[in-house]
């Protein structure tokens, strides 16, 4: 191919690559019919075309190969549409944008110049031997995000091929529309970010490939570490990084990994609908999305009232007042610590040689078998064996008691009663049961004699065998063993096992949780947070801190429920994740990698924890051997001076690098009362829109903030669209959101305009990274108001930075 420099020449080039994408999707789409057609035949007349006779050993051969055979065609069809259905849709996708950036690359001992088209795809010439574009996630491809021009080299199956990028080059295509092109040199896309982040917020996360920094890539292509850490500023590209590494997993791997085998672990529901149209944009299904409060619903939510993260943030930042605040905090803290989770561990060896708890087995209104001997048989056992296999043989043990009990129970006189009211349903199951002990198949004779059975009960004429006594005895076992199935079914759930005992065992007093759990300390107000837990716990309700490691102890004593299934799991907003969590998770994915991405600038949850760095806890979860750690510093989400602005509210935050991309500086209104503020605010709302921005939050502290919020704007008749944003909100949607801070983390807008910057609303030092949070949500413009004095958190930023307005309407 010659080279290409001119824009009519590149203009020229991108004609032949549709026409080409035409001709392809055109003779495609015949074949893609005729495959579905074929397969939908097949699938209907697949009982058609296989006679099934088992009349004898080789017939039944015979049609087992039969069978066999005409799935093999099935499936084949059914693979061919698939494959030929995945190559249309690529070539769809490609036709209004083929290609994004290309590369000329000169391999050593190579005399020709390859020319590289990177796409969201590949895109192959008909003879299935030259590429026309290359998928931004092939090998070669990683040269466009990795290096400018100069001496390169990438990595294939084969080895490592070096040579020199002669040109690096990117493009901006719409609707088949070649509208900007550029070369670049030591840095990706500054203009092409330029384009795509000077546009409006979409309601969902896009794809944007074109514009992955080489550090991102570095994270999206890592295939070794067992775990990988990325800390990242507020619009550092965390999650777009994340998504995209997702994207290059199932690509690389598609031979041996699905879509099902990853998970991620996500903030909260409506940040699941946020990011669901990434990786369909690139071709791929989306993977497993949930919360882990989802999961601690699964396991513990029969037997408890959870409560979640968002109600205990909405405790911590409301409920200063109230008696038992300090003890409480203290004790979120230390439930979330390293120092909590080695006393858990302790606690399960101590539990090894004394202190099990057991519930009796009742049994209509007495006990079968006691906790104590239940307790009794476990000790019995040899203590070098594990505890979870220990309680196995309890299970076991139980089991066989159980069916011993079940057997004695059916002389008891309340099995005699039952028996009077038993229906005709269950007379002729038993009928049915002891015709089978005889023999008798004849459909007639079987029909006839229920008849006489369920007539006259007791009076039957059996020569040869008492009909009558072992009628009886079956009626009774049935009753029985009916009557038994709920005590079986909670023996195989480990219903024995008092729990909830041995969990407010640990919180009994200072002395004995030292001796249970090896701990040497406890933190501050011990006996208050102890009585405030006895207390949760008997009221059948588990606090967020409590949850986790609830369930931790429990999978201590009882075993892990693991899921090997399962190969890589991401964590965002992986701060707010305690030590207990990510054990959990190691332990419950035994066989997965993971990835954690969050900002320690926005750890607004007590029980945070630090990714970054030798002091990381992190490092002790898979060694430090099979981690790598990643930092973005540079933000893109926010204009230059949105980010000069937020990283002034964050001790620290000068680390953080702004991108160039220039608008208007934060825009400070004070107001001399609230419903003053609510009237500029509804202004300004409307002008925003004016403007043309259509994703626009206007930020709370809290969810109560939120709702007083949303009725005081609504009241001074803000935007019809105006929408209130609680936790339960399943879908994130353009337009007016009113929405507290801790749900719009991870989430960006066209314009944030904060409802109360005010020292009444943050004015603690544990709330300044809550409002650097709801800050750093603005992309274009951020406008923040108070009917009273700034918070002092606004008072460290120099005056420079940004315009204040005292507004009088």
């Amino acid at each position: 191919m010659e080279k290409v420099s001119s824009w009519e020449q590149e203009q020229e080039w991108l004609e032949q690559v549709k026409e080409k994408l035409k001709s392809g999707i055109a003779s495609l789409e015949p074949e893609v019919g005729q495959l579905k057609e074929q397969a939908t035949d097949i699938r209907r007349r697949f009982w058609e075309e296989v006679t099934v006779n088992t009349s004898t050993e080789e017939d039944f051969e015979e049609s087992f190969f039969t069978i066999t055979q005409q799935d093999a065609v099935l499936s084949e069809r059914e693979r061919s549409h698939a494959r030929k259905l995945r190559q249309w849709k690529n070539m769809q996708r490609l036709l209004p944008s083929p290609y994004f950036g290309r590369i000329d690359f000169h391999e050593e001992g190579q005399e020709a110049v390859e020319q590289v088209y990177i796409g969201v795809s590949s895109f192959i010439e008909e003879d299935g031997l030259s590429f026309v574009v290359y998928d931004w996630r092939t090998p070669i491809a990683s040269l466009y995000y990795d290096y400018p021009p100069g001496k390169a080299a990438f990595d294939t199956p084969g080895g490592r091929i070096s040579g020199t990028m002669e040109l690096k080059r990117q493009y901006q295509i719409r609707d088949g529309q070649l509208q900007h092109l550029f070369d670049s040199s030591v840095t990706i896309g500054d203009e092409l970010l330029q384009q795509v982040l000077g546009k409006g917020a979409d309601s969902q996360m896009k794809s944007i490939v074109a514009t992955i920094q080489a550090e991102q890539n570095a994270i999206i292509r890592n295939d070794t570490s067992r775990m990988l850490i990325v800390q990242g500023a507020a619009g550092s590209g965390k999650t777009s990084a994340a998504l995209q590494r997702v994207a290059y997993l199932l690509y690389k791997h598609r031979e041996r990994l699905t879509a099902d085998q990853i998970v991620l672990f996500s903030p909260n529901p409506m940040f699941n609908s946020y990011v669901s149209t990434v990786l369909p944009e690139l071709g791929e299904e989306n993977m497993q999305q949930t919360t882990f409060q989802e999961y601690l619903e699964t396991w513990l939510g029969q037997d408890y009232r959870i409560e979640d993260s968002f109600d205990q943030m909405e405790y911590v930042l409301t409920a200063q007042q109230e008696e038992g605040y300090e003890a409480r905090l203290k004790g979120v803290g230390y439930k979330a610590s390293e120092a909590f989770l080695r006393a858990l561990q302790g606690y399960a060896q101590w539990l090894k040689l004394e202190g099990m708890l057991f519930k009796d087995i009742r049994f209509r209104d007495r006990v079968l078998i006691s906790g104590e001997q239940i307790k009794s048989k476990l000790y019995s056992f040899d203590p070098s064996i594990r505890l979870p296999n220990r309680i196995t043989l309890v299970q076991k043990w139980l089991q066989e008691e159980l069916a011993r009990l079940q057997k004695q129970e059916q002389g008891a006189a309340w099995v005699e009663e039952e028996m009077n009211y038993l229906d005709n349903d269950q007379y002729a199951e038993v009928y049915r049961m002891l015709h089978r002990e005889r023999g008798v198949f004849d459909f007639a004779e079987k029909y006839l004699r229920l008849q006489e059975l369920l007539v006259h009960k007791r009076e039957q004429d059996e020569s040869d065998f008492d009909f009558a006594e072992r009628e009886e005895e079956l009626l009774a076992q049935m009753i029985v063993k009916e009557q038994f199935k709920p005590l079986r079914r909670g023996i195989r759930k480990f219903t024995f096992i008092d729990m909830a005992g041995l969990y407010r065992q640990l919180f009994s007093d200072e002395t004995a949780y030292r001796e249970m759990t090896g701990e040497p300390e406890v933190p501050e107000l011990w006996p208050e947070i102890c009585a405030q837990t006895r207390k949760m716990l008997d009221s059948g309700t588990l606090w967020y801190e409590d949850a986790t490691p609830y369930l931790y102890l429990k999978e201590l004593i009882e075993g892990v429920r693991t899921n090997t299934q399962v190969r890589h799991i991401f964590v965002d907003e992986g701060q707010d994740y305690s030590m207990f969590q990510y054990e959990f998770l190691k332990k419950l994915f035994p066989r997965a990698r993971m990835t954690v991405l969050g900002d320690f600038g926005q750890a607004i949850f007590t029980q945070a924890t630090n990714l970054y760095g030798s002091s990381s806890p992190l490092l002790k979860l898979y060694g430090e051997e099979e981690t790598s750690q990643f930092l973005l510093v540079r933000s893109y989400r926010s204009t230059f001076e949105i980010v000069e602005f937020t990283k002034r509210l964050l001790p620290g935050g000068e680390a953080i690098v702004a991108f160039e991309r220039r608008g208007r500086k934060p825009v400070l209104a004070k107001l001399d009362n609230r419903e003053l503020r609510a009237e500029r605010i509804v202004k300004d709302l409307a002008e925003l829109q004016a403007e043309g921005y259509s994703s626009i939050a206007v930020i709370t502290k809290t969810a109560a903030e939120s709702r007083e919020a949303y009725e005081c704007l609504t009241a001074q008749g803000g935007a019809p669209e105006l929408r209130l944003i609680t936790k339960n909100t399943p879908t994130f949607e353009k337009g007016i959101q009113v929405i507290p801070a801790y749900l719009a983390k991870g989430v960006e807008f066209d314009a944030v305009l904060i409802y109360d910057a005010s020292p009444q609303t943050y004015h603690r030092e544990s709330e300044r990274k809550l409002f650097y949070t709801a800050c750093t949500r603005a992309m274009h413009r951020l406008q923040l108001y108070t009917a009273g004095e700034w918070t002092p958190f606004v008072g460290g930023v120099e005056q420079g930075l940004y315009e204040q307005t005292v507004a009088t309407l």
